[in-house]
């Protein structure tokens, strides 16, 4: 799995590094066929304080891309939606990729 963690208007620090992988650590967990993972953090120039911190996640897994955005005051809690929405989205998809149809009893007759 790649990990690419960029900022934009913002320096990666290496607390804030190790703050993301190990919230994303938890989507490798749930699902082993990721390929590759783009963070963007950033800071918006907003009046209002209340969603300047801004995170942006890219996930390539076998078969499809997925995409989450969160916006927060705080950094690390606008990580931490990030981190819930790409689990749900993860794992709705590992769901939908597994196959679920059986054979009827009928048709094994």
């Amino acid at each position: 799995m790649n990990l690419t963690i960029s900022g934009h208007h913002l320096e990666v620090t290496p607390a804030l590094r190790g703050y993301v992988t190990t919230k994303l650590e938890r989507i490798s967990r749930h699902f082993d066929q990721v390929v590759d993972i783009k963070v963007l953090l950033t800071v918006d120039n907003l009046k209002e304080k209340d969603l300047r911190q801004k995170a942006e996640c890219n996930i390539h897994v076998k078969g499809r891309d997925l995409f989450a955005e969160s916006a927060h005051a705080d950094l690390y809690a606008a990580v931490d939606e990030l981190a819930d929405k790409l689990d749900r989205q993860v794992l709705r998809y590992k769901d939908k990729s597994q196959d679920h149809h059986h054979d009827s009893a009928k048709r094994l007759m």
